[in-house]
């Protein structure tokens, strides 16, 4: 049995989460597929794969066995497309990864325009709030945001996004007013497990090399975004997200960004692939593809932002000037 194609069959059950699934997705008898996997566990010489009617789960062995075959996979993969050289058209199967909620709103969109443009390439999005490994998880592109450290990773960079505190208007005109972070101490706090969910940092003040730290106790904590969104909306506390999270609300002024002036810094949103599959047509004409659009909805989302910063300065005269 040829080792290479064993190793797509072991790959496409891992991804699939069945025997079963891998068989129709490769079109194949679910009896081809399990002598693959039994071909490749003679060959390693250890149970890759522990399997039970309805559901497989990979060994200590297999884990890392997985890992491999997908770099092996995906190296053969870049080297015959390569060699097609620079006419050969995108084809096969393009692999991204984000976080959740940026992938759904965000990448999603460009993804539905991309797959018309180019019928002879297929998509997988993986939608992880978590670090993932682009090399031992054989993902060709992956949208971050995140200060990048130096690596042999290939970055462009579409934008940036902003760490923001906000509530509701009805909220803020019911409980004290937020003037500094330290007055949050004193609000119904809806925390997030990615924010902090018992305090929230902020930059020094001026003249100081000390960061501020909120302490709190969150009356709500939850594990997703759409969550916290939608309570803080209804009213119901005050939040902490990044600022497309919410462009949304705030845009039809159901949310308002507060304490802007004591945000930190943004942070960079990139597309980040491995160094050489830039070079692979599906790689390349995605990139292409995508990077123009995803440059002009951060820019928006900056313009959108500066506006309504805009907007509370003329208010809080309008205010002070009574």
């Amino acid at each position: 049995m040829d080792r290479f194609d064993a190793m797509k069959v072991f790959v496409s059950a891992v991804d699939e989460g069945s025997l079963a699934g891998a068989a129709r997705r490769l079109r194949r008898s679910p009896a081809a597929v399990s002598r693959a996997i039994a071909f490749l566990e003679a060959h390693v010489g250890a149970e890759l794969l522990h399997r039970t009617t309805r559901s497989l789960k990979l060994s200590e062995a297999g884990e890392r066995y997985a890992a491999a075959c997908r770099r092996v996979l995906t190296e053969l993969e870049e080297a015959d497309l390569l060699a097609g050289g620079e006419k050969a058209a995108p084809r096969g199967t393009l692999t991204l990864t984000a976080p959740v909620i940026t992938g759904e709103d965000v990448l999603r969109p460009v993804l539905d325009a991309f797959i018309d443009e180019y019928p002879t390439v297929s998509v997988r999005l993986l939608l992880l709030d978590r670090p993932v490994n682009l090399i031992d998880e054989g993902i060709d592109v992956a949208l971050r945001i995140a200060h990048l450290p130096d690596s042999s990773f290939v970055a462009t960079k579409l934008g940036e996004v902003r760490r923001v505190v906000a509530a509701a208007p009805g909220y803020l005109a019911q409980h004290p007013v937020i003037g500094e972070p330290a007055d949050l101490a004193k609000q119904r706090i809806i925390a997030m497990t990615h924010f902090g969910i018992d305090s929230w940092s902020f930059p020094p003040r001026k003249g100081s090399s000390v960061p501020r730290t909120v302490q709190f106790a969150p009356r709500l904590v939850v594990n997703t975004v759409r969550a916290a969104v939608a309570s803080a909306a209804e009213g119901h506390g005050v939040t902490r997200l990044f600022s497309y999270h919410i462009a949304e609300e705030i845009r039809d002024g159901r949310l308002q960004i507060l304490l802007a002036a004591d945000e930190h810094p943004p942070l960079p949103v990139h597309l980040l692939a491995p160094q050489g599959r830039f070079g692979v047509p599906k790689v390349r004409a995605f990139v292409d593809f995508a990077v123009p659009r995803l440059k002009r909805y951060f820019e928006r989302l900056s313009r959108e932002a500066s506006h309504n910063a805009g907007a509370m300065r003329a208010r809080r005269t309008r205010r002070s000037a009574r």
